[in-house]
């Protein structure tokens, strides 16, 4: 996606295989990740493998979590949202993405978006159910997408998936907020998800976490303090980084291993929400 009317220059490289384009117009910068070859054949490989084993050892819970959910809030048990999966330039140009359906069992009450629409949970949600703030706090909600992981959809490591609507909104307020799935697919856990809060919030006592105030609210505008694309910008830092080191096989290996590892940590400690 080129911003700017100025005349776009191109440059190529070759990486592992694959080209990396970048397109450099005025400030301005479009690419596309150069994720390694061997990176993208070794990552579906972990995914299917992966989310295989996942859908085994996570079926006895789903006995238990159906009867909490059923108890407390009677309808459907799975929840299925439309989200945005690669990044890939429409014919005009403007970002588009490969949207797939999502599922997660439901923790929200019936038809909790009839009056809100497509809006991001916040803290204390009165929507959340008691059984549904307990399945986000240790991210049990997410189970059924090793589903979507088989299938192709998303992969077990990769940025969030988000609401096409909010991420149309999203990439026209935060430069280049788009360009965190170019290339990539949306991840059941990531960089972002295992080292900040749902919307991307440092964790308190974090290294992040001391650098709010350069982080957050550039301009100092009142009105914007505690605004959510605060959170979303500092969670494109993380996903970049995630991008950047599929460009490298080794890289790749430690850093996905290391989030692999991370991700249940997290879950025991009840990080989600």
């Amino acid at each position: 996606m080129v911003r700017g009317d100025a005349e776009p220059q191109r440059t190529e490289r070759d990486l592992g295989g694959e080209l990396e384009m970048v397109t450099l117009s005025g400030s301005s910068t479009s690419y596309r990740r150069g994720v390694h070859i061997t990176v993208r054949i070794v990552k579906r490989l972990v995914d299917v493998v992966g989310s295989t084993a996942g859908l085994v050892l996570t079926l006895p819970l789903y006995v238990p979590i159906v009867v909490a959910v059923l108890a407390e809030s009677p309808g459907p048990i799975f929840y299925v949202q439309r989200r945005a999966g690669r990044l890939i330039d429409g014919p005009d140009g403007e970002p588009r993405w490969v949207e797939f359906d999502l599922y997660k069992i439901r923790s929200m009450t019936v038809d909790a978006e009839r009056n809100s629409g497509a809006v991001v949970s916040t803290p204390g949600d009165p929507r959340i159910t008691k059984v549904g703030r307990f399945l986000r706090a240790t991210r049990l909600d997410e189970i059924p997408q090793f589903w979507n992981v088989l299938r192709g959809d998303m992969s077990l490591v990769g940025p969030r998936p988000e609401r096409p609507e909010l991420l149309r909104n999203l990439a026209m307020v935060i430069p280049f907020f788009e360009e965190r799935t170019r290339g990539l697919k949306p991840g059941l856990t990531g960089l972002a998800q295992v080292s900040l809060g749902y919307t991307g919030a440092a964790i308190a006592g974090s290294d992040v976490a001391k650098l709010h105030d350069t982080l957050t609210n550039p301009f100092d505008i009142p009105e914007a303090e505690g605004a959510l694309a605060d959170d979303m910008r500092i969670k494109l830092g993380f996903d970049l980084g995630y991008a950047a080191a599929l460009e490298d096989f080794w890289s790749y290996v430690r850093l996905e291993a290391w989030i692999i590892v991370q991700t249940p940590i997290v879950m025991a400690m009840s990080r989600g929400r």
